[in-house]
């Protein structure tokens, strides 16, 4: 019956990562459960989060477990279970300051590895956006580029920076693997987890302790065009948030006025 849960998944438009995720979570529980999931009632499903809470997953991978298992038994199998779980707690996310940006992207000497770097902090983009960008995606007269079927399936713009025009073409013209994407080794896709060492790797080399992932130079991103007065709409069109809710928590995060706030233990 997961067949059923997974074409109900991609006639909604959800992306092949988070059908995985809910097929996991699923397959998950029925190992555990040891029943049919036309059997399946709403204690069997209290009972394995509970589990889950016993084995002290965090509160993101319960919610996780739990939105795909509503999903099924819901929205699929059109049962009408009701089950609260502990909220996750809203945290402000890591963001570096420009000069951490900038010592990351001059200390990474190979040119691959730092046109990478530049794209995902230049845009904002995320990482299985960035694995999938292909050279025909981006228009570099215009200076901009295009996701193509991005989060909830929808094509966005990002915009370009001349420097990263600039180095993108000496790049292009000196590979020597031709491929349709921009980031390959040896004319093949990257995978997720070559871009995520990079990433680590040239946190490391700029002496950063933060916790450093891509996801952290699309934050920082949000959080410097915040911060040099971009409104704050604009940049939820560039990210793709569908919410200016998930936006907004770069406010919480961008401090400028506040830092300029003067102690009153300094006027002694």
């Amino acid at each position: 019956m997961l067949k059923q849960l997974e074409t109900e998944l991609r006639l909604r438009g959800l992306s092949n990562e988070t059908i995985k995720t809910y097929l996991f979570y699923n397959r998950k529980f029925l190992e555990f459960i040891k029943k049919e999931p036309v059997a399946v009632d709403e204690n069997d499903v209290r009972n394995y989060l509970s589990d889950m809470i016993g084995r002290s997953v965090s509160n993101a991978t319960l919610a996780l477990a739990k939105s795909s298992l509503i999903f099924f038994y819901n929205e699929v199998l059109k049962k009408a279970f009701a089950i609260k779980t502990p909220k996750i707690p809203k945290q402000v996310p890591v963001v570096l300051t420009k000069d951490e940006v900038r010592r990351m992207i001059e200390l990474t000497e190979n040119k691959k590895h730092r046109l990478m770097l530049e794209f995902i902090y230049s845009t904002g983009i995320r990482l299985n956006e960035c694995i999938n960008m292909k050279i025909n995606d981006l228009e570099l007269e215009e200076k901009t580029g295009w996701v193509r079927s991005g989060k909830g399936a929808k094509d966005r713009m990002i915009l370009l920076s001349d420097k990263f025009i600039t180095n993108l073409k000496e790049y292009l013209q000196n590979r020597k693997y031709p491929s349709e994407y921009i980031f390959a080794t040896k004319g093949k896709q990257l995978s997720k987890r070559a871009i995520q060492k990079v990433v680590t790797l040239a946190a490391a080399r700029a002496g950063i302790t933060k916790n450093v992932h891509p996801h952290t130079l699309r934050h920082s991103y949000a959080t410097h065009l915040l911060e040099n007065g971009v409104d704050i709409r604009k940049i939820q069109t560039l990210l793709g948030h569908s919410s200016l809710n998930t936006t907004e928590r770069y406010t919480h995060v961008s401090n400028v006025e506040l830092k300029k706030i003067k102690s009153p233990l300094d006027e002694f």
